[in-house]
Order: C-alpha cells, then structure tokens, then sequence
C-alpha cells in the first residue's frame, strides 16, 4: 500500500511523533512508500530543509523499508515557489510533489487570498510546472472560530464549514483555468459532496485533476467527534452522515481516486488542549477492512490503495500489496498511539 498524505512531525515536534516511530508503524499497516507533508516544524520551504528531512529519514527508510518522499511547501514568495519547482525537477520521485494551504491548518502556512492563491499558480505557469500541485483546500474566509465549543469537538464542524471546502475547490481551478496551469492539481482529504462533484465536472471538461480521501472522512461523521475520548478534531473536520455516505460510495465508484490517511499525531495533552489531527495508519486498515465488506474488487482496492497514485505521480509499476489480516494490523498499528480515534468494529 501506498499512503501519499502523512504528517510524520519529529525535529522540534519529536514529542508528538519521529520520523522513525512513522515509519515503523507504516511498515506494521502494510504500507511500502510515504508522501510526508511540508508543514512541518521547521517548514519544508527550502532547499536545505527538504535535502535536511530526507537525510533523516534514511536510516529509518532502510531499517523498515518504507519508502520516503516529501512534498516542498509554497509560500507568497514568487522567487520561492520559482526555487521549489527547480527542487521538484532535481530531485523527483524524492520530492514528489508541491503542496499549498488554501487555508491555515497546522503550521500556518496557508495562502488565505484570491490574489495570493493567483501569484502562485502563474508563477508555477511561468516555470512550465507539470508535476502534482497537492491542495488543502478549505476557504480562510468562511471560518467561524467564534463557534468552536472547546469542550465539543463536533463544533469545529461549524467553525470550519463544508461550504468553505467546496468554495476553495471551485476557486481553485478557476484560477488554475485562467493562469494557464499546466500541472495536475489532487484536493487532499475531500470531505463534501459537494467538492467531489467539482472535481469530476472539471475532469470531464479535460483537467487534470484528483482527489484524495481519508478513512476519518469516509467513516466518521461530525456526530462521532461529540465523544471528547475520541478526540476527533482535525482539518477538515468531520462532516455530516450524508457527506460521509457519499465519500464512502465516491470511493467504491472511482469518483474518489485513491486513500490518502493524513495521519497527524499529537500527544494527549496537545489533543485535549485542541490539536488538530489524528493518528491515521490503523483508520485506513479499517477502511480497507469496510470496501471489502462492501463489495469492493481487489483491483478497486489497489487502485484506491496505491495504484492511482503510481499513474498520477508517474512513479512506474509495481505491484500494490493489500494485507488480508487487516483486524490483526489493525490492533497492532492502534497500539503504537496513545488515543484511539477509530474502533474496530
């Protein structure tokens, strides 16, 4: 399996997780390559940062065998993104792809502006960028903070709501339309229906474009995340019962084009104080576990497990191993984490 969404932490962050603990608990999943996220602390905004991760991370790729690719962030900083792209080019399938926040999430990297989001991709235009441009997209503008409950966490469905998810999916590929973009634009962790239904309109009109699920989104409602023990707090959040039935059948249909399981951990303390993000290895084993029991093909399954992802990144062939004992994964996977989001059921 192949997980292209991962927020492995270490360096200033070494409490919530390491880049070793990462690695070795995607190897118990099953899981033979990573795609780790740039909103780490330091961020993966320049050259030395990004040569600095994959440096660490290579003793641990060798000891458990999961392979090791980062997304470079972008920033405001034309100039920036200009060096990103010649990165991307140097040292791809490594650096696998660009990442840039529509919105602020962990990290605050967001580029929150019309204008901001419109430097970017004609700066990406201009440098003739034809790799994968992976998206956080919910709009900065439609946040709510004022009703995010503390002390229940399926409010921060309505401090971040759908509507601003579907609004940043609809932006975004006008812009990237009207700046001539030439790369292939993946939505990470779509959670509306309403995104979904984007998504595929610009497909049949000839984009490139994808879009990626979690287990938490295809599982879970906003429901769900009443139950403080579960601390299930994360961006996006959790959506309501007919937005996640609609991500689990998207994903048995091929309009979801693979799983992705933005696995994010943080220490309990962090979760009780508000973090956003959740442990996701043990999420997509059931998740697997639940297309089967649904009717799911194996060749749906390795498709949505790894094979989109090798014919999106153009990373080759290879055979996309899906584990049978995913109960048994499950339990060891959920015990390496300190809070347990999912249940098995």
């Amino acid at each position: 399996m192949i997980d292209p969404h991962v927020h492995l932490r270490d360096w200033a962050q070494k409490d919530k997780e390491t880049v070793e603990h990462g690695l070795h608990a995607a190897g118990l999943a099953g899981i033979t390559r990573v795609f780790d996220m740039p909103n780490t602390s330091t961020c993966l905004t320049s050259r030395e940062a990004v040569l600095s991760r994959l440096a660490l991370a290579s003793p641990s790729v060798e000891r458990h065998g999961v392979a090791y690719h980062v997304y470079p962030g972008l920033t405001s900083d034309p100039s920036q993104v200009e060096q990103m792209c010649r990165l991307h080019g140097e040292l791809f399938p490594l650096a696998v792809g660009l990442k840039m926040f529509l919105a602020h999430s962990t990290g605050n990297m967001g580029l929150v502006t019309e204008a901001e989001q419109r430097s970017v991709m004609r700066t990406l235009a201009d440098c003739s960028y034809e790799g994968v441009l992976a998206l956080h997209a919910e709009a900065e503008e439609f946040n709510r903070p004022d009703l995010s409950d503390p002390l229940d966490f399926s409010t921060h469905s309505l401090a971040r709501p759908a509507e601003g998810e579907i609004y940043a999916v609809d932006r975004i590929i006008r812009i990237a339309r009207e700046t001539g973009f030439r790369g292939h634009l993946h939505v990470c962790h779509i959670s509306t229906r309403g995104a979904v239904e984007l998504v595929q309109e610009a497909k049949r009109a000839g984009m490139r474009i994808s879009c990626g699920a979690t287990a938490h989104h295809a599982l879970l409602s906003s429901r769900d995340a009443s139950k403080r023990e579960r601390y299930l707090k994360m961006n996006p959040p959790l959506r309501s019962a007919g937005d996640r039935d609609f991500i689990f059948s998207s994903l048995l249909d091929g309009r979801i084009d693979y799983v992705e399981s933005d696995h994010a951990p943080h220490t309990v303390a962090d979760k009780i104080n508000g973090a956003s993000g959740i442990p996701g290895f043990a999420g997509s084993l059931l998740l697997l576990d639940r297309l089967r029991r649904a009717g799911a093909s194996e060749s749906r399954l390795r498709d949505l497990f790894g094979g989109n992802v090798l014919r999106i990144f153009d990373l080759g062939n290879e055979d996309v191993f899906l584990p049978g004992d995913a109960a048994e994964r499950f339990r060891m996977v959920d015990a390496e984490y300190p809070f347990h989001p999912f249940l098995w059921q």
